[in-house]
């Protein structure tokens, strides 16, 4: 459960939502169960089930971006360590909202995840082929991202 509501939580950028989201998808494979077909990963079957929840949560109604940084910092300190990293994360988190969803779903599943193509390409229920080309246009995507972040001119200290 806790690999489902972290990956709930990267697609949704919602708390609240993400265990909704993981409670939906832990109730549909329960009344499902029936239908695995004891091939394979039940890791897979349930990323799948909460895959496809969140689809039908995004049909239903208009999407609605919550800022990352509100959702995935949950603090920001004002302790000097642990402000670059911090930023870095929101700037990473900031970076992966701007992709496509179906790139970003492929990017978190193999990166946050762990899991391989052939488990993504389950999970997804799309081609392996389409899995690395969705994660390769993401990644291109968010190396040029993070590059025109770092091409910005920033303001230099003043004593």
């Amino acid at each position: 459960m806790p690999h489902l509501r972290r990956y709930a939580i990267a697609l949704t950028r919602n708390r609240d939502e993400a265990d909704d989201l993981v409670q939906d998808c832990l109730e549909r494979a329960l009344r499902k169960r029936h239908l695995w077909r004891r091939r394979g990963n039940i890791r897979s079957w349930l990323f799948r089930i909460l895959y496809r929840t969140h689809i039908d949560h995004k049909r239903r109604r208009r999407p609605t971006t919550v800022p990352a940084s509100s959702e995935v910092i949950d603090h920001v300190d004002a302790q000097a360590p642990d402000q670059e990293p911090r930023l870095e994360c929101r700037n990473i988190a900031e970076a992966l909202d701007r992709l496509p969803h179906d790139q970003r779903a492929v990017i978190l599943l193999v990166a946050l995840e762990g899991m391989s193509y052939d488990e993504v390409a389950d999970v997804m229920g799309i081609p392996i082929g389409t899995v690395r080309s969705r994660l390769s246009r993401g990644r291109e995507s968010l190396r040029q991202l993070r590059a025109s972040e770092t091409a910005r001119p920033r303001l230099r200290s003043v004593k």
